[in-house]
């Protein structure tokens, strides 16, 4: 379904699968201790038909599952001529512009389970205090590739201020 938000002529590109294999993997972690004490403290207190309260967060860990992957394909990245383009959000799509000559800091970051995943996260600082013009997920060669692009750009355009 095409996106009216989204210029159509812009080549688009999106986050590896890494990043939602990540995601997920931290989902796993957290809901398999949950639902074994879930699972202990309704054996414990009330018996078999408490077992039942152990869908709970069954449940929440399938709806969080899918909302990961429902995130993950929401996130796009444009390199234009003068500036770049962030597009993100499932129910509410948020699109955010961030001129190369307003760039002041282009930062990437990778921790231990990233770097394990083989991710780095790019974010951009701009003046504006309320900037979150950040790609998660991406590759670290292209991650170095986008940082020194926007770098290159944003000296480019801000040589004149």
């Amino acid at each position: 379904m095409p996106d009216a938000l989204l210029p159509d002529s812009e080549q688009w590109r999106v986050l590896p699968p890494e990043l939602r294999r990540l995601r997920r993997t931290l989902l796993v972690l957290g809901a398999v201790p949950a639902v074994a004490l879930t699972l202990l403290i309704s054996l414990s207190v009330g018996g078999w038909p408490w077992v039942l309260l152990t869908a709970v967060p069954l449940l929440a860990a399938a709806l969080a599952w899918r909302s990961i992957g429902a995130g993950w394909r929401a996130w796009r990245y444009a390199e234009r001529e003068d500036d770049l383009l962030i597009s993100r959000g499932i129910l509410v799509r948020r699109v955010v512009v961030v001129p190369y000559g307003r760039m002041q800091l282009v930062d990437v970051t990778a921790g231990p389970l990233a770097r394990r995943f083989g991710i780095a996260k790019v974010q951009l600082h701009t003046a504006a205090a309320a900037s979150d013009a950040v790609i998660p997920g991406l590759p670290p060669p292209e991650a170095a590739r986008l940082r020194d692009a926007l770098t290159e750009r944003g000296e480019a355009r801000s040589a004149g201020l």
